[in-house]
């Protein structure tokens, strides 16, 4: 009598638990979604500039370069693992296009996306072969890359690159700038591979569960390898929108993209544990932070001011996910 007494508190409790534990999936699913319209919203009621064709088609544009990179960060982080030298791959990416102008602009693309994958390779190479922390890895590479870049140019910024390539920096299709049609198909690349193709169930497969990943006969270096590869060639399609938006290679131009990217990345749920979020998240997040640094700018924000509000976002951002993370576990 008293075990039959008993049944409905447990049913009850799992209905709870099953309810606690919906709302926390729809939260991770949804949550950055309802927080970038809410900015949008905010954003148009604080400046009557926001809601413009030409301000809304700026805020695309600007964040063309971050989203680039943050979508091959995207692979590297589901992996478990970190690229810090982005940024420094990206200012490379700019000297090589800007150096082989007098070769033509098939030659500066190719060896400007060459140098990119270059770099991404040596980086999974290292990480793995090594049994390095990418953390490591990638802080070195930055290092040595912008050591790289100032060598090769002296210093001195390389003036100039092929004039057809300045369509992709500065040109528009429709309306629409090419740089910001360049993220979004390259997007579209990504989340197909992500979501049907074998190698992206290999990327969360090890960034979910490594040991058993490799227990599962997953060739875990080589899709650690491989993600590091689309990181450095992200970077590179990266670089070759700046350098043709400036017309300039700059071994400092990169500065800090490494950390705009990885704010997009995590701000848009993807666990820095790994196997867990997604491009649809990373490309919620570059909007959601581009969106913010417009509205800082239209309302005059100081810079020093704007580096304070992303550093928070992000630390929060990773807080939010961590306490999701638990209570899903209970």
């Amino acid at each position: 009598m008293a075990l039959a007494k008993s049944l409905p508190n447990v049913n009850s409790s799992e209905r709870f638990s099953n309810n606690a534990y919906h709302r926390i999936e729809l939260f991770q699913r949804y949550g950055i979604l309802a927080i970038f319209l809410l900015l949008c919203v905010a954003a148009s009621l604080s400046s009557p500039f926001f809601l413009t064709p030409d301000n809304l088609l700026n805020v695309v544009r600007q964040v063309s370069v971050v989203g680039l990179t943050a979508l091959g960060m995207t692979f590297v982080i589901l992996t478990a693992g970190i690229d810090l030298s982005v940024g420094s791959i990206l200012a490379l990416t700019t000297l090589a296009v800007a150096g082989l102008k007098p070769y033509g602009p098939v030659a500066s693309l190719a060896g400007g996306l060459a140098v990119a994958l270059a770099c991404g390779w040596l980086n999974g190479f290292i990480t793995t072969k090594g049994r390095i922390q990418p953390f490591i890895v990638t802080l070195g590479m930055m290092t040595a890359l912008v050591g790289v870049g100032l060598a090769y140019s002296d210093g001195q910024p390389v003036i100039g690159v092929p004039v057809s390539l300045g369509w992709i920096g500065r040109g528009r299709l429709g309306g629409v700038p090419v740089q910001a049609i360049l993220f979004i198909l390259i997007a579209l690349a990504s989340v197909v591979i992500l979501k049907k193709t074998r190698y992206g169930r290999h990327v969360y497969a090890v960034g979910g569960n490594v040991e058993a990943a490799r227990l599962s006969g997953v060739a875990v270096d080589r899709v650690r390898v491989i993600a590091y590869c689309l990181s450095g060639f992200f970077a590179g399609l990266g670089g070759i929108v700046m350098a043709a938006q400036l017309n300039i290679g700059e071994a400092n131009l990169g500065k800090g993209l490494e950390l705009d990217a990885i704010a997009a990345v995590v701000v848009g749920g993807t666990s820095l544990a790994g196997g867990a979020g997604g491009i649809g998240g990373t490309i919620i997040g570059v909007l959601l932070i581009g969106v913010l640094n417009n509205l800082l700018n239209l309302l005059n924000i100081p810079a020093y001011t704007q580096l304070i509000v992303k550093g928070a976002i992000i630390v929060i951002a990773v807080l939010i996910h961590a306490q999701l993370s638990r209570s899903r576990g209970r």
